[in-house]
């Protein structure tokens, strides 16, 4: 089999409250961009991959799709390994790539890809329901709306201001206790003395862990926030490969790892990375980028069959107004189906991917 075709459309799709606006400290949005990637062969088999392009510089779909097609057409769509070995695109687009290709072997086969990854140890996959900055009254609002619609778990972003940051948490637990799992995410906000300091005051509001909230490098100043606070500590940024994790276990950086398709190059390094954290005993949990369905799908199959992948994935997916596929996923009691059809099991709406593109 070799690929024939190779086409790359970015798309806009709205988001909706209580997602919209998700507001970081670094800027806020209300739209979810991503690359949708279609792979085509010469069997007549059509693979669907999803990169994240959202608050990307100099976008491009038509600069992507062309280095697309030059490396990739006329090669086999089912060597995977030699993908990753020899590919020299970027990691965002190489990623959305890759996710076309398992869905390509995925139907060449017959199977869900996370059969052919392993099998399914969980045929639904937790969520955590992730949020923006919030204020203290709005902050509480959501929660008790993430309660009611069965979420366990809720992330949110910080950063902006330390003040901001535990005046949202103190609004978060003082509206629905400890009924979630909370995690905060500041993305690299704080120096190594700030952070310091916000986990001496977040310690009071048992947090299930607080991510990146220094920056990635050097990763020394991670370790040593981990031996200041009893507050978990989480990396993002800083998992950009297997090793990478390794580095990061080796220097007992973090206390969980959080890898993303499109910062790891794909489904395969993230499965690479959950088998190194169980080895190590470590907890994995799925990164979101703001993702459409099909690298919700993505992860999806990582999740259910990565044993380290047992904790709530990160998702955004709840605040979409619409998805491009053609069954979007339904989360209940905030757990997603893994789709058992062939591929990542999913089809793209072409209409809807006609509706939301952009001419770039």
């Amino acid at each position: 089999m070799r690929v024939t075709d190779v086409s790359v459309t970015i798309v806009e799709v709205p988001q909706t409250a209580p997602l919209a606006p998700y507001r970081s400290h670094i800027r806020s949005s209300s739209t979810t961009q991503s690359g949708i990637v279609r792979v085509e062969t010469d069997a007549g088999l059509i693979g669907w991959g999803e990169h994240n392009v959202n608050f990307l510089p100099n976008l491009s779909g038509r600069r992507s799709e062309q280095e697309a097609r030059e490396w990739l057409i006329g090669r086999d769509p089912q060597n995977i390994a030699a993908f990753h070995r020899d590919c020299p695109l970027e990691t965002r687009l190489k990623s959305g790539i890759e996710l076309a290709l398992w869905d390509i072997c995925g139907k060449a086969a017959g199977l869900p890809v996370a059969v052919l990854l392993g099998g399914v140890i969980r045929p639904r996959v937790e969520v955590a329901a992730c949020m923006g900055i919030q204020t203290y009254e709005r902050a509480g609002e959501f929660a008790r709306w993430y309660v009611e619609m069965g979420f366990g778990t809720l992330k949110t972003k910080a950063g902006a201001d330390m003040t901001e940051d535990l005046e949202m948490v103190r609004g978060i637990r003082d509206a629905v206790g400890d009924r979630l799992k909370l995690r905060i995410d500041p993305n690299r906000a704080y120096s190594p003395q700030q952070a310091a300091e916000l986990c001496r005051q977040l310690e009071q509001y048992n947090l299930q862990y607080l991510e990146q909230p220094i920056p990635a490098d050097p990763l020394s100043d991670a370790t040593q926030l981990r031996r200041q606070t009893r507050v978990p500590i989480a990396l993002n940024e800083s998992v950009t490969d297997p090793a990478s994790v390794m580095a990061i276990l080796r220097e007992e950086a973090a206390e969980f790892i959080l890898p993303d398709t499109h910062i790891a190059g794909g489904i395969l390094p993230c499965v690479k990375i959950g088998h190194v954290c169980e080895a190590a005993g470590v907890p994995c949990i799925m990164h979101c980028g703001h993702d459409l369905g099909p690298k919700t799908a993505a992860m999806l199959h990582v999740a259910a069959a990565g044993p380290a992948y047992s904790l709530a994935n990160d998702t955004t997916y709840y605040g979409l107004e619409d998805d491009i596929i053609t069954e979007p996923f339904q989360i209940q009691e905030g757990t997603i189906a893994v789709p058992n059809r062939p591929g990542l099991g999913i089809e793209v709406d072409l209409d809807k991917l006609r509706k939301y593109r952009l001419d770039c």
